[in-house]
């Protein structure tokens, strides 16, 4: 039997207790492009905390998924009022609506490579025209054991998200990185 929850379901008690702002400020950079009171989901949104809230603060309206149904619980007391699926990345279908935005921040890296392509796909055919998608991993392509859930993380790097990326129909446009030295990638439809 395969674990949906890629190993957070198990840890997620933990990851609650520590999960910091870091990155808070590129999210509310990025979400500075989107129309007022435009739509985004948050794909592995975990408890909503930091970033589906400051996407809310953001006059955003936030939809949750996220695949561990300990996280998603507290991402619906959190946002009571924010749609919210408990649903792997690679298998949601987004509610079956289409978004002005998508984030997934801390979530790709964590998939494997052919889950990341999956996930993509999937997000580029959830984004409207001219939609926006950030998502973090490291600009280089590498591999490490996540910290938390003792699984392998492996970035792709730069050159084949923007392959992945043109191949869903979307562009790159920009990279930012935060406080903490972590890399996001930006994109548009």
């Amino acid at each position: 039997m395969t674990d949906r929850t890629h190993g957070w379901e198990a840890v997620a008690d933990r990851f609650a207790a520590i999960r910091s702002d870091v990155g808070v400020d590129v999210v509310r950079r990025w979400a500075a492009d989107l129309p007022p009171g435009g739509s985004v989901v948050d794909i592995g949104c975990g408890t909503g905390r930091p970033v589906a809230l400051a996407l809310a603060g953001a006059g955003l309206a936030v939809s949750g998924v996220d695949p561990s149904p300990t996280l998603l619980a507290a991402f619906r007391r959190a946002l009571p009022d924010a749609p919210a699926a408990c649903e792997a990345a690679e298998d949601s279908d987004y509610f079956g609506r289409r978004f002005d935005g998508a984030v997934a921040i801390g979530l790709l890296f964590l998939l494997p490579p052919a889950t990341q392509a999956v996930v993509i796909g999937r997000v580029a055919r959830a984004l409207r025209p001219g939609g926006r998608f950030l998502f973090s991993a490291p600009a280089m392509a590498c591999r490490w054991t996540d910290t938390l859930t003792g699984r392998e993380s492996r970035s792709l790097g730069e050159a084949a998200y923007r392959a992945l990326l043109e191949e869903a129909g979307l562009r790159l446009v920009e990279g930012y990185a935060d406080s903490g030295g972590n890399h996001y990638f930006a994109a548009v439809g």
